[in-house]
Parts: structure tokens; sequence; C-alpha cells
């Protein structure tokens, strides 16, 4: 039996979750098994339960890790109520739609994420309050409790926007929803 270092396991580990999230965003939770995620990441179903308990337990660290990733990239955007708009329009284009394994996993996986486990609801409290906090800071600093409402309010429109025009069939109707979703945000920031 070969053994690896300490290292190279937890590269593998990353990779598992990094190409999980993607699938997961791509197919859904429950349309991703985990012969087809361990495929993806070039190992065999075998491997899994040295990284794993349970599939509910990589599921828990995918939302974590997707989530924290999520995060950074807001820290990247320029300082306050700008980098805001940019985030909406980022957010609400056409590319996001197009493409939800690359994108936010609240729109991707929301609903899955209701039914899942304690651990991966838990996972995504975090992240969510973590999302919240940074979208916060952005609107009425001065104003922590009034910018925690607004930060609900606009992050749900988001996620409802994007999801809302992911569903429709006639894409000249779903780029519509698009452009009317950044027109609404940016008037909901006042």
């Amino acid at each position: 039996m070969v053994r690896y270092a300490k290292e190279h396991k937890q590269v593998t580990r990353r990779r598992i979750i990094e190409k999980a999230g993607h699938r997961f965003k791509q197919d859904g939770i429950d349309g991703s098994g985990i012969s087809t995620l361990m495929a993806d990441a070039g190992l065999t179903n075998g491997a899994f339960y040295a990284h794993f308990a349970s599939k509910d337990d990589l599921v828990a660290h995918v939302v974590a890790e997707e989530l924290h990733t999520q995060v950074a990239r807001y820290g990247t955007l320029r300082p306050g109520r700008p980098g805001l708009e940019d985030l909406i329009r980022e957010y609400l284009s056409p590319e996001h739609r197009d493409h939800p394994g690359l994108g936010c996993p609240s729109a991707a996986l929301l609903d899955e994420i209701g039914r899942c486990e304690d651990g991966t609801r838990q996972a995504y409290s975090d992240g969510a309050r973590a999302i919240l906090e940074e979208i916060s800071a952005r609107l009425i600093p001065e104003d922590p409790r009034s910018a925690q409402a607004k930060a609900i309010g606009l992050f749900t429109m988001l996620v409802g926007t994007l999801q809302l025009s992911r569903a429709l069939s006639d894409q000249k109707r779903a780029d519509e929803v698009l452009e009317l979703g950044i027109e609404n945000a940016l008037a909901f920031m006042g």
C-alpha cells in the first residue's frame, strides 16, 4: 500500500473540494454522485473515504469553501458603494447566469442547501453571514442595523433575480430580467 505525505493528502482534498464545488453548482448536489465527483478530481471512488466521512461531509466543506472564496472576492472590489455597484453588475451579468458552475453557490444551490444536514446548513449560515457583513459595511457603515437589513434585501434580490433569469427559456426575457435587476438593485441601494 502506498503512503502519501500529509501535504499530498491536503492538496488532493482541496482538489476534490474545488471540483465538487464546480460540479454541485453545475448539476446540483443530488445530481452529483461520488463516482462522478471523484472522476472530476482524477481519482477513484475508493479514495473518497480517505478524505471525507460521507457525501454530506463533503457538501458541508464545499459550501464553506465556496462562500469563503466568494467573500474573499468581494474584498478585492473597489472600496465602498462603487465596489458594491461593480458587484451588482457582475453578479447580474449574462456571464454569471450562463456559467453556474463558476458562480455563486447561493444562486445555484440554495434550494438544495435548505434540505441538507445541519453541518451544511451551518456552513451556509456562517458564509452567508460573512457575505451580508461585507455588503453591510459598504452600504451604511455608520448605521449597522439599517445596513444589515438593507444587505439582506439586496442579497436576496440578487440571488432571486439570477435564479429567475436562469430559469427562463426566452433568452431576450432572461436578459431583460438581469437588466431590470441591476436597475432595481441600484435603486434599492439608494
